[in-house]
């Protein structure tokens, strides 16, 4: 679902009624929701174009942080001014969503995103997180969100990322077995109930997606790369994990009353290029098929 937010809903921070209602009901039902129009384009241009002249940086790494093939690089926005923008970090639409989903003690502990190379080959379709306990009844509720910043516009054909609604509620996928890759039976079967979708996503949009929802990352036919900004919204009880780094002086712009940021600020220069691994990648698998 896409929810066409206001002007004024966007300058105040504040969704009415109405859209928050839906906007929760299509997280907790389809798994995903759309917010157009809430992000400065200005800002996602400064963005845009840092972040484009970054991409051979990270893919000239040895170790380059490439998730599951060569096509889809792990990239980090710029984490110091002029790059920080607060309808980016405290998108305050998105938060009045994920703040309703999973309470008070809302915190982000993720700031990185993904880059849709040309000429790459799709990602398995996976689950970033399986549900808590195997063999449930039914799924519990959202207990970690990702909220993503498109960069540029996402289309199918700059390698949007293919998502499979109401997957998040499939109790077959869970943190104890180990691989988040979902089996071929398994998409065979829901295909058949529910196909997948890319859906087209135009920058100035947030997307809010469960972090259990099935999707891969998809093949970009542009000669442009495709990058996208993603944090990650947990619930108050779960563990904090690496705290994000900034810089000492940009201490103050992360205080926000209800989104807390897990991170440590420090004097020190930010190698943000040398950061992020390698995530189910084979080298030798990609030297020999390419």
């Amino acid at each position: 679902m896409e929810i066409k937010v206001t002007q004024d809903e966007t300058r105040t921070g504040r969704l009415t009624p109405e859209h928050l209602r839906d906007a929760g009901r299509a997280v907790r039902e389809d798994g995903f929701v759309v917010l157009a129009d809430v992000v400065n384009l200005d800002h996602l241009a400064v963005l845009r174009e840092r972040m484009l002249e970054d991409v051979a940086k990270y893919v000239a790494r040895p170790d380059a942080p490439f998730n599951f093939n060569a096509g889809n690089v792990q990239q980090e926005p710029p984490p110091f001014a002029p790059y920080l923008f607060r309808d980016v970090l405290f998108n305050e639409p998105a938060i009045a969503v994920t703040h309703a989903l999973l309470g008070d003690g809302l915190k982000n502990a993720f700031y990185s995103g993904n880059t849709a190379l040309p000429g790459g080959t799709r990602q398995p379709v996976h689950a970033d997180v399986g549900q808590l306990w195997p063999d449930l009844d039914v799924a519990t509720p959202p207990f970690g969100v990702v909220v993503n910043v498109p960069v540029v516009d996402m289309t199918p054909e700059n390698g949007s990322t293919e998502i499979w609604p109401g997957t998040h509620r499939d109790t077959t996928v869970f943190i104890q077995h180990g691989d988040i890759k979902v089996p071929q039976d398994k998409l065979e079967a829901r295909r058949a109930d529910v196909p997948p979708l890319q859906p087209v996503v135009r920058a100035g949009s947030v997307v809010i997606r469960d972090l259990r929802l099935w999707h891969a990352g998809m093949p970009n036919h542009t000669d442009q790369p495709r990058p996208m900004i993603a944090m990650i919204h947990w619930v108050s009880w779960w563990g904090d994990g690496e705290p994000l780094v900034f810089p000492k002086s940009e201490e103050a712009f992360f205080h926000h009353p209800v989104l807390r940021t897990i991170a440590r600020f420090t004097d020190e220069p930010i190698d943000y290029i040398r950061h992020g691994t390698a995530y189910d990648f084979h080298l030798a698998a990609e030297v020999a098929h390419s």
